[in-house]
């Protein structure tokens, strides 16, 4: 099989979670012995803040969309699969282009279906919804499950829909020896977000007030200056995906925290929370709906609603934690691995290849 994909970014995990995902996607890819190769624009943003990654595929960098519409025709000629992600800078361009082209099965693919939704709801454009919407896709995948999946089909014309959520590349996640320099007793990762901010004020800066003995540590990009800081909170300044098994390793316990449009719709589970889970490290979340179909409160992971049930979870001892952290290990390594995603994957271009209806899939189905 052979995989084309215009996306936002794949050669640099800097202020987002699609690089890690397509990275994790790609090996799962080569595995299957099938041809992966990435369209990205040649952004500044990126340019500037490249990590190194294993490369399973082929990625082409390329400064506007006709310097390499062409090559990107060509390229569609003998895919089996073409895909389109949410955030593509050409990604209206990159729609005409593969619904256009007859033989790739045509895929949207919404990695941040609830902000796109808010997006257009609120009357705002996007570099990748076009004015026919997503009616022309034969399938249109979305990293969020739930009731968002009917609105993809309702609001933005999509004919076939299906949940694809986060996964782990488990040969790049897994546990480490902890490094002195990332040792915590409660962690977080993620870049900064204001929609996040009070969360990670309660159940993190608070903590950390309260228990100014214990070690806290953020990693992540784009903090502000004015960021509620304690003495016991350490930071790191953007951390590569190769650093994350060591981070998260090192950690007694990580925080998740959802985006308040992923949390409001539920279903959404983050790339941090199955990298952290493979890693063995117990994780400390706040509640969404669906959380329990990926990981079962109190036994694979701690759900939090205040600063006291934070500190609870701080306070337990370290036997209930270690075994919190392998449930969850175990848990992710038998549903949410890359190969599975991409098995899952196979299933639905596999249906949309049918003659059968366009329908619906549920995300318990999924």
């Amino acid at each position: 099989m052979k995989i084309v994909v215009f996306g936002l970014t794949i050669s640099s995990s800097w202020g987002n979670g699609h690089a890690t995902l397509w990275r994790g996607f790609a090996h799962a890819c080569a595995t299957r012995g099938y041809r992966f190769k990435f369209f990205e624009r040649n952004t500044p943003y990126y340019a500037l803040n490249r990590d190194p990654y294993p490369e399973y595929g082929e990625t082409i960098l390329y400064e506007d969309w006709e310097s390499i519409r062409g090559d990107a025709a060509r390229a569609l000629v003998d895919a089996d699969v073409a895909i389109v992600s949410s955030y593509c800078p050409d990604g209206i361009a990159a729609s005409e282009l593969v619904c256009e082209t007859p033989r790739p099965v045509s895929v949207f693919y919404d990695l941040d279906t609830p902000v796109t939704l808010a997006k257009l709801a609120r009357g705002e454009r996007t570099t990748y919804i076009g004015p026919r919407k997503l009616a022309d896709f034969d399938l249109v995948l979305s990293f969020t499950g739930g009731p968002v999946l009917e609105a993809l089909r309702d609001k933005l014309d999509a004919k076939r829909v299906a949940p694809l959520y986060g996964h782990v590349d488990p040969d790049q996640h897994y546990r480490t020896a902890p490094r002195d320099q990332y040792a915590s007793d409660f962690s977080y990762l993620g870049t900064y977000a204001a929609d996040r901010q009070n969360a990670l004020n309660t159940f993190f800066v608070e903590a950390a007030r309260l228990r100014s003995q214990a070690k806290f540590v953020i990693a992540g990009a784009q903090y502000p200056l004015d960021f509620p800081w304690t003495d016991n909170i350490y930071f790191v300044r953007h951390l590569p995906p190769s650093e994350h098994s060591a981070f998260f390793s090192a950690s007694a316990l990580t925080l998740n925290i959802t985006r308040a449009d992923m949390a409001a719709n539920g279903w959404c589970p983050s790339g941090r929370l199955f990298e952290a889970a493979a890693c063995e490290t117990p994780i400390v979340s706040d509640w969404w709906d669906g959380l329990d179909h990926f990981l079962a409160p109190e036994s694979e992971i701690l759900v939090v609603g205040t600063t006291e049930d934070a500190l609870a979870a701080l306070d337990l001892d370290d036997a209930t934690k270690r075994r919190i952290g392998r449930a969850a290990r175990d848990r992710i390594l038998a549903e949410h691995t890359s190969a599975i995603r991409l098995a899952e994957f196979e299933r639905h271009v596999g249906a949309a290849r049918s003659p059968s209806p366009p329908r619906l899939v549920d995300a318990e189905s999924a």
